[in-house]
């Protein structure tokens, strides 16, 4: 049996598009089974529409408020795994416990620097190039509690180039990211673990 993926996403979904194109023709593998959005306006439904992937819209406050919302329609769609794709909320507890460990996020710098609560998108990149670091890159790591705080499974490093400013470190990241988050979602959710 495939292994059914959902996907959490509140911005314009170019991860989220990835994945989907990754695995759309390893669906012996896994299937992407649905899409979550905190955004109504959010481009990443139109990518999932386009792929047809069923999507599902839940704010903020529900999710923090009726977590058990959020859990049915996972459960409703036989959810094995989910995979962050710029969700910018915390994940209720209720989720992270029901999914330890099957909760994948990617985050556009080498953790545990720029991480956090606010560390998103061109806020990391800005921050990775004022303070003169030479190298930044992706980290995919599993999901808890805190912000950018679960076990690291991956990450990818590039070296900063002379004059980088944070919008071309942002595009060359996001090649990073393109690239590997499907490749090690399908390591971590597909591959069958050693005897």
């Amino acid at each position: 049996m495939p292994v059914k993926l959902a996907i959490f996403a509140s911005g314009g979904g170019s991860n989220a598009r990835s994945i989907m194109d990754y695995f759309e023709h390893k669906d012996d593998k896994l299937h992407v089974t649905l899409l979550v959005s905190n955004k109504p306006e959010a481009g990443a439904l139109s990518h999932a529409s386009a792929c047809n992937v069923p999507t599902v819209v839940i704010s903020n406050k529900e999710m923090r408020e009726n977590p058990n919302k959020i859990l049915k329609v996972l459960d409703a769609n036989q959810i094995d795994a989910i995979a962050l794709a710029g969700f910018l909320a915390l994940i209720p507890a209720q989720l992270t416990e029901r999914y330890a460990g099957r909760i994948l996020n990617i985050h556009p710098s080498l953790l545990p620097k720029y991480g956090g609560k606010g560390m998103y998108g061109i806020h990391v990149h800005r921050a990775v190039v004022e303070a003169g670091e030479e190298e930044s890159g992706i980290s995919i790591h599993q999901v808890n509690q805190h912000y950018d705080e679960g076990e690291i499974r991956f990450q990818r490093s590039l070296p900063l180039e002379e004059g980088e400013t944070p919008e071309s470190l942002q595009k060359r990241v996001l090649k990073l990211e393109h690239f590997w988050y499907p490749r090690v979602i399908e390591q971590e959710f597909c591959v069958a673990p050693k005897a």
